[in-house]
């Protein structure tokens, strides 16, 4: 059975994707010098709603983990492992940055599947965030077929 998503979560993940999406149609459809801000846009959004994941991750080490538990532990590490990730890609050339910011992604999504990550969430929030994902990923795709001459 599936928890339904609660709306303010829907609403405020659905308007999460926005920068997305606004900034990988400019990528794709606008004169060159705003194509080049848009790709710098996308990439920087992109690394800071993969450091805000591993936060809410920490959010519940802190809040729901019992202090010294393996659970706790384990969620402590990797909430910090996406920041790790997305800061060096922002050094990176664009194409490589954005492979490595969605590979983080796909990281991110693996631990939240995983008996750890799932564990003290609520029901509603895999379904949630299963969505947004798969359309993070195919923007990363877009920016990336772009950047590769698309």
């Amino acid at each position: 059975m599936r928890a339904t998503i609660p709306s303010l979560a829907l609403w405020l993940g659905l308007a999460g994707l926005l920068p997305f999406l606004v900034s990988v149609s400019v990528a794709w459809l606008a004169p060159i010098a705003w194509q080049m801000f848009a790709i710098e846009a996308f990439l920087y959004y992109s690394a800071v709603i993969l450091s805000f994941l591993g936060g809410i991750q920490w959010g519940v080490a802190m809040s729901l983990e019992t202090v010294g538990s393996t659970g706790f532990r384990i969620r402590l590490l990797l909430s910090m492992v996406p920041s790790l990730i997305a800061w060096p890609a922002l050094l990176l050339h664009p194409l490589t940055g954005a492979w490595v910011l969605a590979i983080g992604f796909v990281l991110v999504r693996f631990h939240e599947l995983s008996l750890h990550g799932r564990a003290e969430l609520p029901d509603w929030y895999q379904s949630l965030r299963l969505h947004l994902t798969l359309i993070v990923l195919a923007s990363h795709a877009l920016l990336i077929w772009r950047l590769w001459g698309g």
